[in-house]
């Protein structure tokens, strides 16, 4: 299993495209430690691999990463890392 953010210079199949997203809340007392995306760019990495592991792909191309700090009205701000990739497999060779 792989990923990658580019494409691929083989032949392939494409089996869909795979998304996940994840977020952690900023506390009020410190609302600016921006180092807490870290965990969630590995986070959501695992949760393509693992849906693409179970719909039976062989890697992920083009894989992409959006990060938002998203602040409502009321409540504190989140850091949300959003990430897509395409799930693809190789063609099995006739024996």
């Amino acid at each position: 299993m792989f990923m990658t953010t580019g494409g691929l210079n083989r032949s392939h199949a494409i089996q869909g495209v795979l998304t996940a997203t994840a977020h952690n809340m900023l506390t009020s007392e410190k609302p600016d430690e921006f180092e807490r995306f870290d965990p969630l760019f590995d986070q959501v990495k695992q949760d393509l691999m693992q849906q693409a592991q179970a719909a039976g792909a062989d890697g992920l191309i083009e894989v992409r990463f959006n990060t938002e700090v998203v602040q409502m009205n009321v409540a504190p701000k989140f850091l949300v890392v959003h990430g897509y990739g395409t799930a693809i497999t190789f063609p099995k060779k006739k024996s």
